[in-house]
């Protein structure tokens, strides 16, 4: 592996551990010796990488440190072209611009070759073939980064309405649907409403009482042990 390449890879590690992390782990990672793992990031350092840390006990890239997008590999960049041109066909129109307008500016910084390799349209995204949404689906992601309570008219898959105010966490995108995540006040419990069924929407510009990144745990601890009940029946 060239040298280039092999910070770029140590990067790369060290962006994936939020704690720090030993030159031991780091070097077994690379395939190189503790040693290498030593020099290149003291390299690193001195090329305006912000590494804290020290032998013995641990590395850690702190936040904030951005990869330039010329170093992308022809599979990054295809991984990033098939999920952008996916958002911009399966998504709302909102977040569709925002994946069109991200491609774009990665497609300003890339040399030449590859942002040729970006332009050719050799992976495709199939049209959608699931249900109209009528939904705001920027209220509901505006919602969950306020952590705001939203009151929901929802209707069921009998057809029956009703009058929801939930916490939303979590929005999924699925093949023939998407689904908000949220806690219902009605219910006193996690529910999942089909967006394609929420006939309207209306932010009540209220926090609701606990932090996001603790229900979406409890959420997925929740999920979890449901999967695994249906497993072992």
């Amino acid at each position: 592996m060239a040298r280039s390449d092999r910070l770029l890879e140590l990067l790369q590690s060290l962006r994936r551990y939020r704690c720090p992390v030993t030159a031991q782990t780091l070097a077994e990672e690379l395939g190189v010796s503790v040693r290498t793992v030593y020099r290149d990031i003291a390299s690193l350092q001195l090329q305006g990488a912000d590494i804290s840390g020290e032998a013995g006990i641990g590395y850690q890239l702190r936040p904030g440190f951005l990869l330039p997008p010329l170093m992308f590999a022809e599979e990054e960049i295809e991984a990033l072209v098939l999920g952008m041109r996916w958002v911009e066909k399966r998504a709302d129109s909102r977040l569709g611009r925002a994946a069109g307008n991200a491609l774009a500016k990665v497609a300003a910084v890339l040399p030449d070759d590859l942002r040729r390799r970006l332009e050719d349209e050799t992976l495709l995204v199939g049209p959608a073939a699931a249900p109209a949404i009528t939904v705001d689906m920027g209220a509901l992601r505006d919602a969950i980064r306020r952590q705001s309570k939203l009151e929901l008219l929802y209707r069921d898959a009998d057809g029956g309405d009703s009058r929801r105010v939930v916490w939303p966490f979590a929005l999924g995108f699925f093949e023939k649907t998407q689904v908000l995540a949220a806690w219902c006040e009605l219910r006193e419990d996690f529910r999942h409403f089909r967006c394609d069924r929420i006939r309207r929407c209306d932010s009540l510009d209220e926090r609701y009482p606990r932090r996001r990144q603790a229900l979406l745990k409890e959420w997925r601890l929740q999920l979890g042990i449901a999967v695994a009940a249906c497993w072992t029946r």
